[in-house]
Protein backbone atom coordinates (compact mmCIF):
# COMPACT_ATOMS: atom_id res chain seq x y z
CA UNK A 1 0.00 0.00 0.00
CA UNK A 2 1.49 3.87 -1.22
CA UNK A 3 0.52 6.75 0.09
CA UNK A 4 0.61 9.18 -2.38
CA UNK A 5 2.21 12.73 -1.76
CA UNK A 6 4.07 11.22 0.97
CA UNK A 7 7.98 12.22 0.53
CA UNK A 8 9.40 8.94 2.08
CA UNK A 9 12.98 11.17 2.44
CA UNK A 10 11.89 13.42 4.13
CA UNK A 11 9.78 11.64 6.69
CA UNK A 12 13.50 9.24 7.30
CA UNK A 13 14.84 12.71 7.41
CA UNK A 14 12.38 14.05 10.16
CA UNK A 15 12.57 11.19 12.11
CA UNK A 16 16.30 10.54 12.68
CA UNK A 17 16.23 14.65 13.62
CA UNK A 18 13.93 13.86 16.33
CA UNK A 19 15.86 10.91 17.67
CA UNK A 20 18.74 12.70 17.86
CA UNK A 21 17.18 15.86 19.08
CA UNK A 22 15.24 13.39 21.94
CA UNK A 23 18.88 11.79 22.59
CA UNK A 24 20.22 15.17 23.26
CA UNK A 25 17.44 16.49 25.42
CA UNK A 26 17.47 13.54 27.46
CA UNK A 27 21.37 13.91 28.26
CA UNK A 28 20.84 17.62 28.55
CA UNK A 29 18.21 16.43 31.54
CA UNK A 30 20.19 13.65 33.08
CA UNK A 31 23.64 16.20 33.19
CA UNK A 32 22.00 17.59 36.86
CA UNK A 33 21.38 14.23 38.44
CA UNK A 34 24.80 12.62 37.43
CA UNK A 35 26.29 16.11 38.76
CA UNK A 36 24.43 15.65 42.11
CA UNK A 37 26.29 12.60 42.57
CA UNK A 38 29.70 13.62 42.31
CA UNK A 39 30.55 15.32 46.04
CA UNK A 40 30.67 18.79 46.26
CA UNK A 41 34.09 20.98 46.55
CA UNK A 42 33.11 21.64 49.81
CA UNK A 43 33.18 17.80 50.82
CA UNK A 44 36.29 17.46 48.76
CA UNK A 45 37.88 19.60 50.49
CA UNK A 46 37.11 17.94 54.13
CA UNK A 47 38.34 14.36 53.15
CA UNK A 48 39.72 14.41 49.33
CA UNK A 49 43.51 13.11 49.10
CA UNK A 50 45.72 15.93 48.17
CA UNK A 51 48.46 15.48 45.54
CA UNK A 52 51.31 17.44 45.89
CA UNK A 53 54.56 18.41 43.76
CA UNK A 54 57.68 18.00 45.83
CA UNK A 55 59.87 18.80 43.11
CA UNK A 56 60.52 22.25 43.65
CA UNK A 57 60.91 22.04 47.51
CA UNK A 58 64.74 23.36 48.67
CA UNK A 59 66.58 21.43 51.30
CA UNK A 60 65.47 23.62 54.41
CA UNK A 61 62.12 25.13 53.25
CA UNK A 62 58.85 24.05 54.33
CA UNK A 63 55.63 24.23 51.70
CA UNK A 64 52.29 24.29 53.50
CA UNK A 65 48.63 22.82 51.64
CA UNK A 66 45.41 21.55 53.35
CA UNK A 67 43.83 18.76 54.28
CA UNK A 68 40.79 18.17 55.54
CA UNK A 69 40.90 21.93 56.56
CA UNK A 70 43.82 21.39 58.91
CA UNK A 71 47.71 22.70 57.45
CA UNK A 72 49.78 19.96 56.06
CA UNK A 73 53.74 20.82 56.52
CA UNK A 74 56.23 19.21 54.02
CA UNK A 75 59.61 19.85 54.98
CA UNK A 76 62.53 18.62 52.96
CA UNK A 77 65.15 17.86 55.50
CA UNK A 78 68.84 18.68 55.05
CA UNK A 79 71.68 16.05 55.77
CA UNK A 80 72.64 18.07 58.92
CA UNK A 81 69.10 18.26 60.38
CA UNK A 82 69.13 14.43 59.49
CA UNK A 83 72.01 13.90 61.65
CA UNK A 84 70.99 15.99 64.81
CA UNK A 85 67.75 13.63 65.10
CA UNK A 86 69.32 10.82 66.79
CA UNK A 87 71.41 13.15 69.18
CA UNK A 88 67.84 14.52 70.81
CA UNK A 89 66.67 11.24 72.06
CA UNK A 90 67.31 12.49 75.61
CA UNK A 91 65.72 15.51 75.46
CA UNK A 92 62.24 13.80 73.98
CA UNK A 93 58.93 12.65 75.64
CA UNK A 94 58.02 9.99 72.76
CA UNK A 95 61.80 9.45 70.77
CA UNK A 96 60.40 6.26 69.32
CA UNK A 97 56.78 7.35 68.42
CA UNK A 98 55.28 4.83 70.30
CA UNK A 99 51.64 6.71 71.00
CA UNK A 100 49.38 5.70 68.32
CA UNK A 101 48.80 9.24 66.70
CA UNK A 102 50.82 8.28 63.66
CA UNK A 103 50.41 5.67 60.45
CA UNK A 104 52.52 2.58 62.02
CA UNK A 105 55.06 2.77 58.99
CA UNK A 106 56.13 6.23 60.29
CA UNK A 107 57.66 4.39 63.49
CA UNK A 108 61.20 4.84 62.43
CA UNK A 109 63.84 7.07 63.07
CA UNK A 110 62.71 9.61 61.15
CA UNK A 111 58.68 9.58 61.19
CA UNK A 112 58.76 9.48 57.47
CA UNK A 113 58.92 7.27 54.31
CA UNK A 114 62.06 9.17 53.02
CA UNK A 115 64.37 10.36 55.51
CA UNK A 116 64.49 14.15 53.59
CA UNK A 117 60.86 14.43 53.35
CA UNK A 118 59.11 15.01 56.47
CA UNK A 119 54.99 15.30 56.38
CA UNK A 120 52.92 16.44 59.00
CA UNK A 121 49.58 17.77 60.55
CA UNK A 122 50.72 21.37 61.24
CA UNK A 123 48.38 21.60 64.50
CA UNK A 124 50.30 21.61 68.03
CA UNK A 125 48.67 18.42 70.08
CA UNK A 126 48.65 20.69 72.97
CA UNK A 127 44.82 22.88 72.49
CA UNK A 128 45.16 23.23 68.51
CA UNK A 129 47.60 26.28 67.69
CA UNK A 130 49.86 26.19 64.89
CA UNK A 131 53.64 25.97 65.67
CA UNK A 132 56.05 28.15 64.09
CA UNK A 133 59.21 26.34 61.61
CA UNK A 134 62.04 27.65 63.77
CA UNK A 135 65.09 25.75 61.65
CA UNK A 136 67.96 27.92 63.05
CA UNK A 137 70.43 26.38 66.04
CA UNK A 138 70.63 28.18 69.12
CA UNK A 139 68.47 30.97 68.73
CA UNK A 140 68.60 33.81 71.67
CA UNK A 141 64.59 33.18 72.29
CA UNK A 142 64.79 29.73 72.27
CA UNK A 143 68.06 29.09 74.00
CA UNK A 144 71.12 27.57 73.17
CA UNK A 145 69.60 23.91 73.26
CA UNK A 146 67.79 24.09 70.48
CA UNK A 147 68.69 22.25 67.18
CA UNK A 148 66.21 24.09 65.05
CA UNK A 149 62.50 22.43 64.86
CA UNK A 150 58.86 23.77 65.49
CA UNK A 151 57.94 26.20 68.21
CA UNK A 152 54.20 26.67 69.54
CA UNK A 153 54.17 30.48 70.07
CA UNK A 154 50.64 29.70 72.12
CA UNK A 155 51.92 28.01 74.95
CA UNK A 156 55.64 27.34 74.17
CA UNK A 157 55.36 23.38 73.18
CA UNK A 158 58.73 22.70 71.05
CA UNK A 159 59.14 20.01 68.72
CA UNK A 160 61.99 18.61 66.71
CA UNK A 161 62.27 18.44 62.97
CA UNK A 162 60.75 15.19 62.96
CA UNK A 163 57.68 16.65 64.77
CA UNK A 164 58.96 14.66 68.33
CA UNK A 165 57.42 16.97 71.29
CA UNK A 166 60.13 17.60 73.71
CA UNK A 167 59.90 16.74 77.94
CA UNK A 168 58.41 19.33 80.09
CA UNK A 169 56.23 21.19 77.90
CA UNK A 170 52.49 21.42 77.48
CA UNK A 171 52.30 19.50 74.34
CA UNK A 172 51.66 16.09 75.36
CA UNK A 173 52.08 13.35 72.24
CA UNK A 174 54.66 14.18 69.02
CA UNK A 175 52.86 16.01 66.28
CA UNK A 176 50.64 13.95 63.66
CA UNK A 177 51.30 12.04 60.66
CA UNK A 178 48.40 11.90 57.80
CA UNK A 179 48.31 9.11 55.82
CA UNK A 180 50.37 9.58 52.92
CA UNK A 181 52.22 7.88 49.87
CA UNK A 182 54.71 8.86 46.92
CA UNK A 183 53.11 8.41 43.43
CA UNK A 184 56.24 9.22 42.19
CA UNK A 185 60.23 10.53 43.20
CA UNK A 186 58.66 14.01 43.05
CA UNK A 187 54.77 13.92 44.03
CA UNK A 188 53.10 13.26 46.73
CA UNK A 189 49.13 12.15 47.98
CA UNK A 190 48.43 13.29 51.25
CA UNK A 191 45.07 11.30 52.86
CA UNK A 192 45.78 7.79 51.13
CA UNK A 193 47.90 5.20 53.35
CA UNK A 194 50.95 3.27 51.12
CA UNK A 195 48.76 0.53 51.02
CA UNK A 196 45.38 1.85 49.47
CA UNK A 197 44.69 2.70 45.64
Amino acid sequence: MTSEGVDIDKRRFLTQAAVVVGAIGAGAAAMPFISSMKPSAKAEALGAPVEIDISKVEPGQLIRVLWRGKPVWILHRTPNSLAILPTLDDQLRDPLSKQPQQPESMRNEFRSIKPEIFVAVGICTHLGCSPVYRPEIAPADLGPDWKGGFFCPCHGSRFDLAGRVYKAVPAPTNLEIPPYRYISDTRIVVGVSSGEE
